[in-house]
């Protein structure tokens, strides 16, 4: 597997809510980041201050100090650091308070962890880095900039949701995911999806990738009683 990506970036994610916390650190180190942890207000901000992260994400509702007040005094320190800001669903003012306190972007909760990524690496090349993520199992490319799909020189059309579980594969090449890793990934932490619908996207997506080619070399396979998992 080729894997060019965003550069590693050292994130502070500042989340009260430790499920939450936990599954975020978790999908930020799988795909190369340092990742360090703050529960509250006050304790993000006094984190934040070092001065040494490449981008917070940070909940607005958390104790102590809420997430735009930190976002506010991060930025009259003059911290240029970039802001992903976690709302709730319907918190519209939350996010306008957000985005004018000095917050680059905004996420709302439930989210998918695949859309969380994709928000992560927009802020990384938004803050200087250059490099176009391209992911590639065998002669299956997957380019995230453009956001299309090749086998070999034909193109291959996804839709949103096949897209981000292919993506997750492909991260993964080789490693074997389970229903409930590619729910909590691709479908969010919130999710209702069962595993019926990790089954039927699998289907449609060996359909579009590995059937209809000539001398097709199946790449998504099924591990019995395990999971899903993509290579050559």
């Amino acid at each position: 597997m080729v894997y060019m990506a965003t550069a590693t970036m050292e994130v502070l994610v500042v989340e009260d809510d430790p499920r939450i916390a936990r599954v975020v650190e978790r999908a930020l180190t799988d795909v190369g980041h340092h990742v360090e942890v703050a529960h509250d207000g006050l304790e993000g901000l006094t984190s934040a201050e070092r001065g040494t992260h490449d981008l917070v994400v940070l909940d607005v509702m958390l104790p102590e100090l809420d997430g735009i007040e930190v976002a506010r005094e991060m930025r009259r320190q003059r911290l240029k650091t970039p802001i992903l800001m976690l709302t709730a669903r319907d918190a519209v003012p939350d996010r306008v308070r957000g985005l004018d306190a000095g917050a680059d972007d905004y996420l709302t909760k439930p989210f998918a962890l695949e859309e969380l990524l994709a928000r992560v690496r927009a802020l990384g090349r938004r803050a200087g880095d250059e490099h176009q993520d391209q992911l590639t199992v065998g002669d299956l490319t997957l380019d995230m900039g453009r956001h299309e799909a090749r086998r070999g020189d034909a193109s291959i059309e996804l839709t949103a949701k096949e897209f981000d579980l292919l993506a997750y594969l492909m991260r993964n090449a080789g490693r074997v995911l389970s229903k409930d890793q590619i729910t909590e990934h691709v479908w969010g932490y919130d999710s209702q999806a069962t595993s019926n619908v990790v089954e039927i996207y699998i289907h449609y997506l060996r359909d579009k990738i590995d059937r209809g080619f000539i001398n097709p070399r199946p790449l998504i396979r099924t591990i019995r009683g395990v999971g899903y998992t993509i290579k050559e």
